[in-house]
């Protein structure tokens, strides 16, 4: 049975002041072609947009550049276009935004919410102990300034210092929480091979480009609570958040280009669409159908008046 994204009732629009007109993204990581799962993230984002009026924006997350080939992110957008996705803005890179990441940086050190930090991977995993459900050490804190800082030992990363729990709603998976301190830890911000981190990038990000409604994969809610300290931290405001259901691979692991994900055939872009608006939990009627057929049926069924 395919899973129901369809939002629950309550909506998060009261955390998220400051928030215009609907404008929601789809961004995905150009370290392989668009899959099965990525399509149905594609499409629920696509969806979410279309059914409350708003525009509907499309950015390459390719600030991790030695794990993007060349060419990727040109046949990501190739594959959305012949699937009838279409951005409603120019799509944007973020391999091209450095200055807007480390401007937010800037602010975040003189504002005393990052800090060097001198430590290499298997200190931290000595110091740390067990990794937490994320699959990512929880920092100790070894280099937070009030602990002595890189004890004269240069900085290798940025880090961003946390405290507290976050709670939030996601408009699907309903009330959520996490102690950042406990299950995250300090978290970096760019890394020590001169990379920006992707959740410093993509708060700049939504910020910039005025994102009311963050629609993705049930797999980065996690990431959720530290983008929105972050996001607090810059003074910037809380979009609302739905998180799809994952596609899984037959041995139950969820289907990624980590795992071998074949890339979508778009001999038939009707039927790949029709499969992923299926595992949405939609149901399309019967016969042949077009792909604006499909597209139409399927915003037909996305509920409205969830978001504003």
């Amino acid at each position: 049975m395919a899973a129901d994204v369809r939002p629950t009732a309550e909506t998060a629009a009261t955390r998220s002041g400051g928030l215009g007109s609907y404008r929601g993204r789809f961004a995905p990581s150009p370290t392989g072609p668009l899959h099965a799962g990525s399509l149905v993230a594609a499409l629920a984002s696509w969806l979410d947009a279309r059914a409350h009026g708003g525009q509907w924006l499309v950015r390459i997350e390719d600030v991790d550049g030695p794990r993007c080939p060349p060419g990727t992110g040109e046949f990501i957008l190739s594959q959305l276009a012949a699937l009838g996705l279409q951005p409603d803005e120019a799509p944007e890179w973020q391999s091209r935004r450095s200055g807007l990441y480390q401007a937010a940086l800037d602010r975040l050190v003189a504002a005393g919410q990052a800090y060097g930090c001198a430590c290499t991977r298997a200190e931290i995993a000595a110091a740390a102990g067990p990794r937490a459900k994320h699959g990512e050490l929880v920092y100790p804190g070894t280099c937070r300034p009030e602990r002595g800082g890189t004890h004269g030992r240069p900085a290798r990363a940025w880090r961003f210092p946390v405290q507290g729990r976050i709670t939030w709603h996601d408009r699907r998976l309903g009330a959520q929480t996490q102690d950042l301190a406990t299950e995250v830890g300090d978290f970096v911000l760019k890394r020590a091979d001169g990379l920006w981190a992707y959740q410093l990038a993509v708060v700049v990000d939504d910020a910039a480009q005025g994102i009311s409604d963050v629609v993705r994969g049930e797999d980065l809610a996690d990431n959720t609570p530290r983008q929105i300290a972050l996001q607090n931290a810059l003074g910037l405001p809380n979009p609302r958040y739905l998180h799809t259901p994952l596609v899984l691979a037959p041995d139950g692991h969820k289907l990624s280009k980590q795992n071998g994900a074949a890339a979508i055939d778009l001999a038939d872009p009707a039927a790949r669409l029709r499969e992923a608006a299926e595992r949405l939990g939609l149901e399309m009627p019967p016969g042949a159908m077009t792909t604006p057929e499909v597209l139409a049926a399927a915003t037909r069924q996305w509920p409205h008046g969830e978001a504003g």
